[in-house]
C-alpha cells in the first residue's frame, strides 16, 4: 500500500437501541500535527469523552471485547477507538474483529478498530481530527473497570481538567546514594499514572507528537528504543504544563486481567513488537523497574528538567463513618446496610 492511502471498510449493525458504524481504518500519511486539519479547541464537546484502547496481541481478543463493550455502554462515552498496533495482524483479522464488536456490544458508544501506522508506543499519543471530546481515555486492553467508577473519574477529571486523571500510580524518587532518577512506589505519594487507564484533556496528544522540538523528539525515540516509558513521558509533558502532579481516583471495581499474579502466572498477550510487558511493579520482571528508572534519567537528561510533581491522598466517591458497628454478629462499617 502507497503511503497517504486510506481504506475505509465499514460494516453496520442494526439493533433495536441503535445503528452503530464500525469501522476499519488505515491511516498511514496522515499529517496528525497539521492543526488546519484538527478541531478547535471551541468545538470539542466536554460531556463526553473519547476512550482509546491499545490493542496489540490476537490473543486477548476475547478480553478485548468485554473491554470496549463496558466502556461503549458508559453514557459519558462519545466513541470507543481499539488503536491495533501489531503490523503482522492480517485485516481480515482486524475485519472480523470489527464485525464481532459490533454484533457483541451492549452499549450504544460507536466502536471503531484502527490499524496504527507503526507498532511505535508513542502511536497512542497521535492527535486524531475525529476525536471530537475535550477529553480522552488512554487506556490498556486488559483492564476493566465498573461503569460507576469510570463516570466518578470522568466526574473528577471536568473539575480537574489540567491534570492526569487515573487508577494505577507509581512515583519517582532521587537514589541518594547513587546520585540517580529511579521509579518506584510509595504507600503515600505517587507523581507517575501509568496508562493502563489514563484519563486527560485531548490537547496534551498534540503537546506530546507535535510540541517540544527537538527535545521532545529525542524524548519519542527513548520510547522507541525501550519498548516502553510512553506513560513516563506523558506525565512529563503535563506536570511541565501544570507545574502539579496528578490525580489517584478510587473505583469500586477494577479487573486487571493482565496482572501476573492472576491464575495462571504469565500475563497473556504481547504489548510491543515482539516483547512481553511487564505488568507494572506487580510483575516483579527482571530489569522491569531498573529499565522504567532509566527512562526517568534519560528523559530528565534530555529536557532538561524534572517536572514531576507528588501528589497525596485518593478520591473517593463517598466517605461513610469509619466507626465498626455490630450487625448479624460481625463488625462491620456503621454504615453499612445489610438486608434483614
Amino acid at each position: 500500500m502507497t503511503t497517504g492511502k486510506v481504506i475505509f471498510i465499514f460494516i453496520a449493525v442494526a439493533s433495536s437501541r441503535c445503528f452503530i458504524v464500525f469501522s476499519l481504518r488505515l491511516l498511514s500519511g496522515e499529517r496528525f500535527c497539521d492543526l488546519t486539519r484538527l478541531p478547535s479547541r471551541q468545538a470539542l464537546q466536554s460531556d463526553q469523552f473519547t476512550v482509546l484502547i491499545n490493542g496489540y496481541s490476537e490473543s486477548r481478543i476475547p478480553i478485548l471485547q468485554t473491554v470496549s463493550g463496558v466502556y461503549s455502554s458508559s453514557p459519558s462515552v462519545a466513541a470507543v477507538v481499539v488503536l491495533w498496533g501489531n503490523p503482522a495482524t492480517p485485516a481480515k483479522t482486524l475485519v472480523e474483529l470489527s464485525h464481532n464488536l459490533s454484533i457483541s456490544s451492549p452499549g450504544d458508544a460507536p466502536i471503531s478498530v484502527i490499524r496504527q501506522p507503526s507498532s511505535s508506543l508513542n502511536a497512542r499519543f497521535l492527535p486524531r481530527p475525529w476525536i471530537s471530546t475535550r477529553a480522552v481515555l488512554i487506556c490498556d486492553d486488559d483492564i476493566e473497570v465498573d461503569l460507576k467508577s469510570i463516570q466518578f473519574a470522568f466526574n473528577i477529571w471536568r473539575n480537574n481538567p489540567e491534570q492526569l486523571i487515573g487508577l494505577f500510580a507509581r512515583s519517582h524518587e532521587l537514589d541518594l546514594t547513587s546520585g540517580t532518577w529511579i521509579y518506584t512506589v510509595h504507600p503515600d505519594r505517587y507523581s507517575i499514572l501509568l496508562t493502563k487507564f489514563m484519563l486527560m484533556k485531548t490537547e496534551y496528544l498534540y503537546q506530546y507528537s507535535c510540541e517540544g522540538g527537538e527535545s521532545m523528539a529525542q524524548a519519542r525515540s527513548i520510547v522507541d528504543e525501550m519498548r516502553n516509558c510512553e506513560d513516563i513521558l506523558m506525565n512529563f509533558v503535563a506536570a511541565n504544563r501544570t507545574r502539579m502532579g496528578p490525580v489517584l481516583v478510587g473505583a469500586k471495581r477494577v479487573r486487571d486481567w493482565g496482572d501476573a499474579r492472576n491464575e495462571g502466572g504469565k500475563r497473556r498477550g504481547l504489548r510491543a513488537a515482539g516483547e512481553e510487558v511487564a505488568v507494572g511493579l506487580s510483575s516483579r520482571k527482571k530489569g522491569h523497574r531498573r529499565r522504567r528508572g532509566d527512562c526517568i534519567k534519560q528523559f530528565h537528561r534530555i529536557l532538561r528538567k524534572m517536572p514531576l510533581t507528588y501528589s497525596y491522598g485518593k478520591m473517593v466517591d463517598s466517605i461513610g463513618e469509619q466507626g465498626l458497628c455490630e450487625k448479624g454478629g460481625k463488625l462491620v462499617f456503621c454504615d453499612q446496610q445489610f438486608p434483614n
